[in-house]
Order: C-alpha cells, then structure tokens, then sequence
C-alpha cells in the first residue's frame, strides 16, 4: 500500500469500550478514499490538509480501517505538491467583494445596504478560519466562508430571475444568507470539533440571537435612540429567515419558512452543501447526506 493521500476531513469518535478513533477522508490523484483509524486521540493524528501514508488499509465489505501504527503523518504540502489543491481552500477576498458588491447593487434600502457592507467586511476574516460542518458538507478551515459565498453567489444569479420579484426583499436575503451560520464559530473550534455550546444551544439558536441583538442595535442607531414598530417587525422577519433555514422541523429548524425570502434562503443552503457532498465523495461511496450512492460521471 503505502500510497500518499491528503487528508480532506476528519471526525474523532470513542468507541463504546471508550478507545478513540477517527474517520479520515483522504484523496490522492486516483480517488477518494473513506479510513476508520483505531486508537488516534484527539491530540495527535493528521489534521485537515496534511498528508499521510498507511502501510496497510484493511477493507471489510467496501468499510476500510487502519490503526494508528499503519498510518504515517507527514508535512503539509505547499502549492507545489501535486496534492495541494485537492483540498478545498477558502474564497479570495476579491472575489467575496466583488459578490458583496454585486449583491448590494441590487438593494434599496440604504440603511440595510450600508449593514450589509459593514458586516460583510467583518465577516470574510472569521469565517475563513471555520469549517461548515464537521463532516458533512465544507468540512474544512475555511468552509463556512465558501459555503456562505456559495449562497451569495447562487444568489446573484437567481434573484434576477426570480418569478415573483415584489415579493422578495433581497435585502433580507443576503443578510439571512450572511448570518444563518453565524452560530458555527461557536458551535465548532477551528478544527471542526463540537463544543459544548454546540451541544447546549446548537447554531440556529446562537446565529439568531446574535444578528437579533445586532440589528436592534443597528436601527436603534439609525433611529435616533428609538426602536420603530415597523423597525421592530422587520427583525423580525429577518430572523425567521434565520430560525427557518433548515427547512422542515425533523431537520432542526424550531419554525417553517413563512415567507418567501425563508424559503430562498433554504433552498439556496441546499443547494451549496448538497452540491459540496457531490463534488467530494467518492466514486459509488454511499452519501448518507443524500440517501444514495454518487457515481461519477
């Protein structure tokens, strides 16, 4: 065996006689491969974007395992190692921009539009450092970014086409696409691991209690010191968008989208993380997220 692969993903789990292991995603230029190491704690083992070698990878009715003496860790490859862009890397700044300034060209509420630029600016730095998920879809450094610019960028091209225009205001869209994650900065650590608040609160709730208290804020502001009742209704609208975005209730969502943006902004989600788990499983691997088999075209 013996063959080198980057490490695309990885997922640490106990066993129940409390041994540590870690399921490993690793690719090369000849696939994608799915590895169960035994007895890798937390503390050591590759990381995403390292590269490793296993002496031997056991395959029991397609599942592959190792333990943590077959496997070699070694550097993590720069630009020039064939394996380096085999891992998904975070957007460019300029491209986030050049999307942030395409979306607002389409905004006409200057006080949104000037929210929007403001967060969208503080946004891009943290969000390039934490993954999406731990597993499932943008399950890297870095995937939050791309999978949030994904929806923006989906976003540019459908908006303009939308059946019903008068009944969406893209504003609320891009700021429920912004923020609708929000919550995984605290619900992982930048190494995709869960933390205790992800547990006790999960991300719906922490990313719609944040942007609530960060637009009441905003339009108290903007407002002279006072908070409108049409002001009052529109955050309100806006975190639905948060609360709905999972889409139906055995999905994690505690509402479903009563409005149209809500309903955008799932399917924009669906798109980007369904697509992603397309993109990185491997040839006839069994996508649990999908409830089928991908094959490669």
């Amino acid at each position: 065996m013996n063959k080198e692969y980057i490490v695309l993903s990885r997922q640490d789990n106990v066993a129940r006689n409390n041994s540590p292991y870690i399921n490993l995603k690793v690719a090369n230029l000849e696939g994608v491969e799915n590895v169960c190491v035994f007895d890798v704690p937390k503390t050591s083992g590759p990381k995403v974007g390292q590269l490793v070698r296993f002496i031997t990878i056991r395959d029991n009715q397609g599942k592959k395992s190792a333990t943590n003496m077959d496997m070699l860790v070694s550097t993590f490859p720069d630009e020039k190692h064939p394996l380096y862009h085999l891992v998904p890397r975070p957007v460019k700044r300029e491209v986030w921009d050049a999307t942030i300034r395409q979306l607002l060209s389409f905004c006409q509420n200057e006080d949104l539009a000037h929210f929007i630029e403001q967060q969208a600016a503080a946004l891009f730095p943290l969000y390039s450092r934490y993954p999406a998920a731990t597993s499932v879809h943008h399950a890297f450094p870095g995937g939050l970014l791309n999978h949030t610019w994904q929806m923006l960028h989906l976003l540019e091209g459908i908006y303009p086409v939308y059946p019903y225009p008068d009944d969406i205001k893209v504003e609320r869209v891009i700021i429920g696409i912004l923020f609708h994650d929000w919550g995984k900065i605290c619900e992982y650590n930048v190494e995709g691991e869960k933390t205790e608040n992800g547990y006790l609160l999960g991300h719906i709730y922490m990313s719609a209690n944040y942007l609530n208290n960060l637009l009441r804020d905003h339009f108290t502001e903007v407002g002279g010191g006072k908070l409108s009742e049409d002001r009052k209704r529109e955050i309100n609208l806006i975190i639905h968008c948060i609360l709905a975005h999972h889409g139906q209730l055995e999905f994690g969502s505690p509402v479903l989208p009563c409005i149209p943006e809500a309903q955008l902004i799932n399917y924009l989600d669906n798109i980007s993380a369904k697509a992603d788990i397309f993109n990185t499983s491997g040839n006839m691997e069994k996508a649990f997220a999908l409830n089928t088999t991908v094959v490669k075209g």
